[in-house]
């Protein structure tokens, strides 16, 4: 989270945080042997001093097992079906990820709304084989590169794929913002 404001999906994180690591009865440095992060960054998530990265709260969640939305959504009563919340934004003002919704599959399912600016690139978190993801583009050009080599998807095409390669990476080759939207199912 560069130069941009803090994502405001980060504002509920802190409470919710201390909330499920209460209800699991786990002391921070519990959750840190759980997690593999360290106790210092989670005393910092739940004072709300750290940015912390879409990778970090996907660990805290599993950890806590919770499903991501649960950690990062509104307080309690809020619709998981329409949560909205900016999660990540690159340099470049065009460029920023956005949790939609999140709905309850075989395990959980989560869709996202993505545009990325001008030669901006994100790498995603990596989620195991037993995950799905399917990419949808709405306007531009996005190259998703993987470790077999980039594949290009144009405004309105798509394509669907597991979530195995460890080495994916989207990028905007094109002069004006790219939007897709991202659904991932396990």
């Amino acid at each position: 989270m560069h130069s941009q404001p803090r994502p405001p999906l980060l504002a509920h994180v802190a409470s919710n945080l201390r909330r499920y690591r209460g209800a699991r009865a786990m002391s921070q440095d519990a959750l840190a042997t759980a997690s593999s992060v360290s106790r210092r960054m989670i005393a910092a998530i739940e004072a709300g001093d750290a940015n912390v990265s879409l990778a970090t709260l996907d660990r805290l969640a599993e950890a806590l097992d919770v499903r991501f939305s649960d950690l990062v959504q509104g307080p309690a009563g809020a619709n998981p079906e329409r949560i909205e919340a900016l999660a990540w934004a690159g340099d470049d003002p065009a460029s920023q990820g956005t949790l939609l919704s999140s709905f309850t599959a075989a395990n959980e399912v989560e869709v996202w709304r993505w545009s990325l600016g001008a030669g901006q690139s994100y790498l995603p978190v990596i989620h195991g084989p037993a995950w799905t993801e399917t990419v949808c583009v709405t306007q531009g050009t996005l190259i998703i590169h993987f470790i077999d080599g980039p594949l290009t998807i144009g405004t309105g095409d798509f394509h669907a794929y597991r979530c195995d390669d460890t080495t994916r990476r989207y990028e905007n080759p094109g002069p004006e913002a790219v939007h897709f939207f991202r659904t991932i199912a396990h």
